[in-house]
């Protein structure tokens, strides 16, 4: 007896049309070419992803070294200080206190400043 695939092979294909919708051309029309363009995308996605990560930690550190050079301090120095002071806060904290808390932030150089 042969095995006949037509309801799951239409589902694979409807689920890869459906993830092509809103492709430009062929691309979001043809199966062939959309299952192409489909795993493209995951690809891009997967980087994407991981590139995010780097890009908010080199926004991070820009605005705290912003902030840091106003007090009268580099980045580097700050970090080290904060280490050395024993005050363990990740770099997307750091950044908000430094963008929306300036008294808390101004502490922080001094205890930094104090520490090193």
């Amino acid at each position: 007896m042969r095995i006949k695939r037509s309801v799951n092979a239409l589902k694979k294909r409807r689920k890869i049309m459906r993830l092509a919708k809103g492709y430009r051309g062929s691309k979001s029309t043809l199966y062939r070419v959309a299952r192409e363009q489909v795993m493209k995308s995951g690809q891009y996605a997967w980087v994407g992803r991981r590139l995010k990560k780097r890009d908010f930690r080199a926004l991070w550190i820009a605005r705290i070294n912003a902030a840091a050079r106003q007090q009268g301090i580099s980045y580097s120095r700050l970090m080290d200080g904060l280490k050395k002071a024993g005050i363990d806060l990740n770099r997307k904290m750091l950044s908000e206190i430094a963008i929306n808390d300036e008294k808390a932030f101004l502490e922080l150089v001094a205890k930094a400043k104090a520490a090193l």
